[in-house]
This record gives C-alpha cells, structure tokens and sequence, in this order.
C-alpha cells in the first residue's frame, strides 16, 4: 500500500515537474509572442586621440578607466621647437614691419620730390613764356634797326634755354614718378612679406595649441596606446577613448524576426551584471546581408542558421544621465518588440536605477 502511494506521489511531483517546464517553454512564450530575443554585449564608438604633427609626448594628464569630459587636456606634446619657430617668426614680422615703414618713408620722400619736380617744370614753363614774350616785341624793332642784331640773337639764345629747362623739368618729374611706382612696388612686396609672416604665426600657434590633445566628447579612456617620452608620427594615436554618448548592443537574429523589424523598433537590454534593471533602447540598425550566428552561440544546430546583425542604441539622454555609470563589454539580452500592438510583459518594462 505504501507502496502505492509513494508511487501516485513521484507521478503527481513528476508532471508538476513537467507541467512547470512545459509552462516555462511554451506557455512564456505564447505570452511574450510578438517579442524576439538574442544576446550580445554593450559597445560604445571608439575615439583615438592622435597628435597632429610628429612630435615626442611631453606628458600624459590621464589613465586606463579615467572618465574625461569632452575639451578636457589629456595629453601634451613637447612643443619646444614650435617655441623657437614661433619666436623666429615673429622676428621676421618685425624685420618686415620695418621693411614696409622704410618704404612708406622713401614713398613719401619720392613724392615730395615729384611735388618739387612739378614745382619747378611750372617756374621753367613760366620762364620760357616770358622769353618767347620778349622775343615776340624784339623782332619787330630788329627788323627796323631800333636794337642791335646781337640783342635779337640773345633773346633767341633765352627762348632756347628756356625750352631745354622746362623739358628737363619735366624729365625730373617722370623720373620722381618712376622712383615712386618703385617704392610702391617695393612697399606691396614687404606687406606681402608681412603677411606671410602673420600667416606663418597663425599656423605655428595653431600647432602648439593642437600639441595639448583634448578630449573630443565625454567618454572613458581605454587605453594608453603610448606613454610619455616616446616620439610619434603626424597623426599618432596617443589615447584610444569610448564615447560614452553613443553606446549600443549588438545582437543577432534569424531570417524570420529580423524581416519583421523596422527601424526605431523598441527594445528592451537586460544586462547579465544588473538583471534588476530593465534599459530601454531603439533599433538603429539591421544587417543588409545575413551571416553566421555568432561563435558564442554553442549549438551545433544554431550556428547552422543565417543570422542578421542587429544593433540597438540607447537613447543619448538617458546616457548623458548615467553616464558616469556606463560600462562597456557587459553581457545581457536584448529583446526586440517585432510587433507594435503586442504589450511589454511585466518583467520587461523599464526598470532604471534611481
């Protein structure tokens, strides 16, 4: 009898047993369907800080998990011979600011010659009139012997010399104002020379600021790609950063719920290290092409399957709010709602940390 008994007992614990299993696999199922699922891990977009121009790393401001802010220094390069570049070139700009105050002083003196030039083509002009004036009222009483022939022909002489000293006048004006166009061409070329030495300043002090790296968005360090004292080439990588504005998971589905999801589908991360909470996310992005599963996937029977990529990006304001917070590598599960009318079941609804 008691036999019996122990037997009805293991049969009603055994299909309890099986009921419950039967339940967890297809009764869970019916009620999350509309929902898929597939696991993954949180990434984030990867930043290098790099150097601009080749140069030895002066110093390095942070380490390995740091978490910076986006124009936060984190690293200097030696700027030592960009120093000594500078201040030669600004010599150069005072050698060439005082090229051009030269010429603008020899502009002015050519100019004062010219004025004094024409001044004198006007008193040689003035003089020659006067002597064709006296020559016109001679002739007449020559002719008729009241003066001399000797006095006619000195008069005649004047209005010569007069003539040849308003045409050397005049050639002392043209060549005042051939001396001035050479000054003024000589005093373009010297603010030429000054302001290539204004751009030659503008462009070492853009590489000596360039020399203290910044971060370029809020983010964590990752690594340490170089350490201080070792020499880097132009765009050297110094710092390699996760930007913790752009994390997302990545995860993997079959042919069948991938077709079904369209972009900024709703998904829920449930992450391996934090099951308590429940992250809510958007799909950003579905494969193109299929692939095979992942190798984490360790059925044989799965990894015969094409999978599509599928990636799922947390909202940047909900970062920017736990952003001190975010870790990146942490396994979990992602489950994506391939159909809008289907509700989320209680144990997927968003469940944040305080």
């Amino acid at each position: 009898m008691k036999k019996k008994w122990l037997i009805r007992v293991i049969v009603v614990v055994a299909m309890g047993i099986l009921a419950l299993v039967l339940w967890q696999r297809y009764g869970h199922k019916a009620k999350d369907d509309g929902i898929a699922s597939g696991n993954g891990r949180i990434e984030a977009v990867e930043i290098d800080i790099a150097a601009k121009i080749a140069g030895r790393i002066k110093a390095i401001l942070v380490s390995e998990g740091d978490f910076v802010t986006s124009g936060q220094i984190v690293a200097r390069m030696d700027t030592e011979v960009l120093d000594a570049q500078l201040r030669e070139a600004e010599a150069n700009l005072r050698k060439a600011q005082s090229a051009v105050e030269t010429m603008q002083n020899q502009t002015a003196q050519r100019q004062s010659e010219k004025a004094a030039a024409s001044a004198l083509v006007a008193q040689r002009e003035a003089e020659s009139a006067v002597a064709k004036k006296r020559l016109a009222r001679l002739e007449p009483l020559a002719q008729t012997g009241a003066i001399a022939a000797q006095d006619l022909d000195d008069i005649q002489a004047q209005v010569l010399s007069a003539q040849a000293m308003v045409r050397g006048a005049k050639a002392q004006m043209a060549a005042a104002g051939a001396a001035i166009a050479t000054v003024k061409s000589q005093e373009i070329e010297a603010l030429s020379v000054v302001e290539a030495a204004r751009a030659t300043i503008v462009r070492l002090q853009a590489d000596i600021d360039d020399s203290a790296l910044k971060a370029t968005r809020d983010g964590r360090v990752q690594y340490r790609i170089a350490q201080p004292g070792e020499v880097v080439g132009a765009g050297g990588k110094v710092l390699n950063l996760l930007d913790l504005s752009d994390v997302y998971m990545t995860f993997f589905l079959p042919t069948a719920s991938a077709g079904r999801i369209a972009m900024g589908s709703e998904v829920r991360l449930i992450l391996d290290a934090a099951p308590q909470y429940v992250i809510p996310a958007q799909v950003s992005f579905v494969a193109d092409s299929a692939q095979f599963t992942p190798k984490t996937v360790e059925t044989a029977s799965e990894r015969e399957k094409l999978m599509f990529r599928i990636r799922a990006q947390i909202p940047a304001e909900l970062l920017r709010k736990h952003i001190t917070n975010v870790k990146t590598g942490l396994p979990g599960m992602a489950f994506v709602r391939l159909d809008p009318a289907v509700a989320w079941p209680d144990h997927l609804q968003v469940k944040l940390p305080q």
